[in-house]
């Protein structure tokens, strides 16, 4: 799991990485996102294959603006450097795992 801290660095993190990507856009006051935060540090420590990048939307705030963030969590997942979808919200780990399933 990659913590973002510039735009540029997200930008770099994309082009590095191969595969699935889940972006989390999140706030460290938000308590949906404090209750996916260990699902997503589980699938990052599960599956090595996939690249799973934090963004705080109050540190990283233009490039929430840029991705429209209006809610959080928001998590936007790539593959093969295409972007797949996003959802909004909470959800529990085996959604999170299927989504990645329909993608492998």
């Amino acid at each position: 799991m990659q913590y973002i801290h510039s735009k540029e660095e997200f930008e770099q993190a994309l082009k590095d990485a191969n595969g699935i990507i889940l972006a989390d856009f999140f706030a460290t006051w938000c308590w949906p996102c404090k209750m996916i935060a260990p699902i997503l540090e589980e699938i990052s420590r599960e599956h090595p294959e996939i690249t799973v990048l934090k963004i705080d939307v109050d540190e990283v705030q233009d490039l929430a603006q840029e991705y429209e963030i209006s809610s959080i969590p928001t998590i936007y997942i790539w593959k093969n450097h295409e972007l797949t979808d996003w959802y909004v919200g909470a959800y529990p780990k085996d959604f999170y795992e299927q989504k990645i399933q329909s993608l492998s």
